[in-house]
Protein backbone atom coordinates (compact mmCIF):
# COMPACT_ATOMS: atom_id res chain seq x y z
CA UNK A 1 0.00 0.00 0.00
CA UNK A 2 1.39 3.45 -0.87
CA UNK A 3 2.40 5.51 2.21
CA UNK A 4 -0.17 8.23 1.44
CA UNK A 5 -3.00 5.70 1.44
CA UNK A 6 -1.67 3.99 4.56
CA UNK A 7 -1.58 7.31 6.42
CA UNK A 8 -5.10 8.16 5.30
CA UNK A 9 -6.44 4.78 6.36
CA UNK A 10 -5.02 5.09 9.89
CA UNK A 11 -7.22 8.16 10.49
CA UNK A 12 -10.36 6.12 9.90
CA UNK A 13 -11.30 3.64 12.62
CA UNK A 14 -12.02 0.04 11.69
CA UNK A 15 -15.59 -0.54 10.53
CA UNK A 16 -17.95 -1.18 13.41
CA UNK A 17 -15.75 0.36 16.13
CA UNK A 18 -18.29 3.12 16.84
CA UNK A 19 -15.66 5.87 16.86
CA UNK A 20 -15.59 8.69 14.35
CA UNK A 21 -12.59 9.95 12.48
CA UNK A 22 -10.90 13.05 13.87
CA UNK A 23 -12.06 14.83 10.70
CA UNK A 24 -15.73 13.79 10.99
CA UNK A 25 -18.48 16.25 11.75
CA UNK A 26 -20.03 16.01 15.22
CA UNK A 27 -23.58 16.60 16.38
CA UNK A 28 -24.33 19.16 19.07
CA UNK A 29 -24.86 16.36 21.59
CA UNK A 30 -21.43 14.90 20.83
CA UNK A 31 -19.77 18.31 21.16
CA UNK A 32 -21.67 19.04 24.38
CA UNK A 33 -20.50 15.74 25.87
CA UNK A 34 -16.91 16.13 24.66
CA UNK A 35 -16.55 19.67 26.06
CA UNK A 36 -18.79 19.14 29.13
CA UNK A 37 -21.03 22.05 28.13
CA UNK A 38 -24.85 21.76 27.94
CA UNK A 39 -26.37 21.90 24.47
CA UNK A 40 -28.39 25.00 25.28
CA UNK A 41 -25.16 26.81 26.22
CA UNK A 42 -23.66 25.92 22.84
CA UNK A 43 -26.76 27.33 21.13
CA UNK A 44 -26.53 30.48 23.26
CA UNK A 45 -22.84 30.91 22.39
CA UNK A 46 -23.79 30.74 18.70
CA UNK A 47 -25.93 33.86 19.28
CA UNK A 48 -23.12 35.71 21.07
CA UNK A 49 -20.17 34.60 18.94
CA UNK A 50 -20.91 34.94 15.23
CA UNK A 51 -17.72 33.04 14.48
CA UNK A 52 -19.35 29.79 15.68
CA UNK A 53 -21.12 28.56 12.56
CA UNK A 54 -21.89 24.86 12.56
CA UNK A 55 -23.31 23.41 9.37
CA UNK A 56 -27.09 23.14 9.64
CA UNK A 57 -28.86 20.39 7.75
CA UNK A 58 -32.54 19.81 7.09
CA UNK A 59 -34.60 20.30 10.23
CA UNK A 60 -31.97 22.64 11.71
CA UNK A 61 -29.72 19.83 12.97
CA UNK A 62 -26.25 21.20 13.73
CA UNK A 63 -23.03 19.53 12.64
CA UNK A 64 -19.79 20.89 14.05
CA UNK A 65 -16.62 20.69 11.98
CA UNK A 66 -13.30 20.08 13.78
CA UNK A 67 -12.43 23.80 13.55
CA UNK A 68 -15.83 24.69 15.05
CA UNK A 69 -15.12 22.37 17.98
CA UNK A 70 -11.69 23.93 18.52
CA UNK A 71 -13.25 27.40 18.53
CA UNK A 72 -15.96 26.37 21.01
CA UNK A 73 -13.29 24.73 23.18
CA UNK A 74 -11.30 27.98 23.14
CA UNK A 75 -14.35 30.03 24.07
CA UNK A 76 -15.16 27.56 26.83
CA UNK A 77 -11.63 27.94 28.17
CA UNK A 78 -11.84 31.72 28.13
CA UNK A 79 -15.23 31.79 29.86
CA UNK A 80 -14.99 28.88 32.30
CA UNK A 81 -11.29 28.55 33.07
CA UNK A 82 -9.95 32.08 32.72
CA UNK A 83 -13.23 33.63 33.92
CA UNK A 84 -13.65 36.07 31.03
CA UNK A 85 -17.02 37.69 30.56
CA UNK A 86 -18.75 37.17 27.23
CA UNK A 87 -17.75 40.70 26.26
CA UNK A 88 -14.16 39.94 27.24
CA UNK A 89 -14.08 36.72 25.21
CA UNK A 90 -15.58 38.61 22.25
CA UNK A 91 -12.78 41.16 22.62
CA UNK A 92 -10.13 38.40 22.61
CA UNK A 93 -11.68 37.00 19.42
CA UNK A 94 -11.75 40.43 17.79
CA UNK A 95 -8.20 41.38 18.80
CA UNK A 96 -6.48 38.01 18.29
CA UNK A 97 -8.66 36.23 15.74
CA UNK A 98 -10.35 32.86 15.45
CA UNK A 99 -7.12 30.92 14.94
CA UNK A 100 -5.73 32.19 18.24
CA UNK A 101 -8.87 31.15 20.14
CA UNK A 102 -8.78 27.76 18.39
CA UNK A 103 -5.18 27.39 19.58
CA UNK A 104 -6.36 28.22 23.11
CA UNK A 105 -8.94 25.44 22.70
CA UNK A 106 -6.21 23.01 21.68
CA UNK A 107 -4.02 24.10 24.59
CA UNK A 108 -1.37 25.55 22.27
CA UNK A 109 -1.85 29.19 23.32
CA UNK A 110 -2.82 31.07 26.45
CA UNK A 111 -4.82 34.29 26.52
CA UNK A 112 -3.81 37.06 28.88
CA UNK A 113 -5.72 37.23 32.14
CA UNK A 114 -8.95 39.23 31.93
CA UNK A 115 -8.68 42.86 32.89
CA UNK A 116 -9.20 43.55 36.58
CA UNK A 117 -11.91 46.09 35.80
CA UNK A 118 -13.78 43.49 33.76
CA UNK A 119 -13.62 40.97 36.61
CA UNK A 120 -14.80 43.57 39.13
CA UNK A 121 -17.65 44.69 36.86
CA UNK A 122 -18.79 41.10 36.42
CA UNK A 123 -18.65 40.48 40.19
CA UNK A 124 -20.66 43.65 40.85
CA UNK A 125 -23.18 42.64 38.21
CA UNK A 126 -23.61 39.21 39.76
CA UNK A 127 -23.89 40.67 43.26
CA UNK A 128 -26.59 43.07 42.09
CA UNK A 129 -28.50 40.26 40.47
CA UNK A 130 -28.30 38.07 43.57
CA UNK A 131 -29.27 40.89 45.95
CA UNK A 132 -32.52 41.40 44.13
CA UNK A 133 -33.46 37.72 44.32
CA UNK A 134 -33.00 36.92 48.02
CA UNK A 135 -35.64 34.67 49.51
CA UNK A 136 -37.56 35.82 52.59
CA UNK A 137 -35.80 33.18 54.70
CA UNK A 138 -32.41 34.49 53.51
CA UNK A 139 -33.40 38.04 54.38
CA UNK A 140 -34.53 36.93 57.87
CA UNK A 141 -31.26 35.06 58.44
CA UNK A 142 -29.24 38.10 57.35
CA UNK A 143 -31.28 40.40 59.61
CA UNK A 144 -30.68 38.05 62.55
CA UNK A 145 -26.94 37.94 61.84
CA UNK A 146 -26.85 41.74 61.61
CA UNK A 147 -28.61 42.01 65.00
CA UNK A 148 -26.02 39.66 66.53
CA UNK A 149 -23.18 41.72 65.07
CA UNK A 150 -24.69 44.92 66.49
CA UNK A 151 -24.95 43.28 69.93
CA UNK A 152 -21.29 42.23 69.72
CA UNK A 153 -20.29 45.75 68.77
CA UNK A 154 -22.20 47.16 71.74
CA UNK A 155 -20.37 44.76 74.09
CA UNK A 156 -17.02 45.77 72.61
CA UNK A 157 -17.89 49.46 73.05
CA UNK A 158 -18.72 48.80 76.73
CA UNK A 159 -15.41 47.00 77.24
CA UNK A 160 -13.52 49.97 75.80
CA UNK A 161 -15.23 52.31 78.25
CA UNK A 162 -14.25 50.28 81.35
CA UNK A 163 -11.42 51.82 83.41
CA UNK A 164 -8.13 50.01 83.06
CA UNK A 165 -7.96 47.53 85.99
CA UNK A 166 -4.15 47.47 86.03
CA UNK A 167 -3.72 51.22 86.53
Amino acid sequence: MPPALAAASTDDPPTGSGEKSAHAFRTISEVAEELDVPQHVLRFWETRFGQIRPVKRAGGRRYYRPQDIELVAGIRHLLHVQRYTIAGAQRVLKENGVRFVQAVGRGEAVAAEPLLQEVEAEAASRAGTRAGTLEASDRAALAEALDELRACRALLDELRELPDAEA
